[in-house]
């Protein structure tokens, strides 16, 4: 604790702590890069590499290149332009309807539960049309 906080507890004085101080830098949206044509809303570790992801990535005919993940914090931060494909494991959350959307369990329930695959797999199914009119 230095001085200057030990002065400010004696005076009774609370200090603030900045969860997002980024905000006051003028960091108010996500850069997606234009590049990106699909967004993986997750706070999971993610492996761009696995085999899932692999076959997912071909399926949608994307490299991992073309895949960009955020924090679901920063959902209020995405630019209103943003037009590609979202994927959100295991996270619920309000987005624009005009983006396509996937929802799934999250990342670790996935890898292991067959139906939330096929769940998936449908979902991209229905979604083709809004995938190729991005490529």
């Amino acid at each position: 604790m230095t001085r200057r906080d030990r002065m400010l507890a004696q005076m009774g004085i609370t200090q603030w702590t900045l969860r997002q101080p980024q905000r006051l830098k003028g960091e108010l949206s996500v850069q997606i890069p234009a590049s990106a044509r699909l967004l993986i809303i997750t706070d999971e570790q993610t492996d761009l590499t696995c085999d899932l992801f692999s076959d997912i990535f071909r399926c949608l005919n994307i490299t991992a290149d073309d895949v960009y993940c955020i924090a679901p914090e920063n959902i209020q931060s995405i630019p209103a332009q943003t037009s590609c494909l979202c994927w959100l494991p295991g996270v619920d959350a309000d987005l624009p309807d005009t983006l396509p959307l996937l929802h799934t369990p999250s990342l670790a329930n996935l890898y292991q539960d067959v139906q939330a695959k096929r769940g998936l797999w449908t979902q991209i199914y229905q979604h083709d049309q809004n995938i190729t009119a991005a490529s």
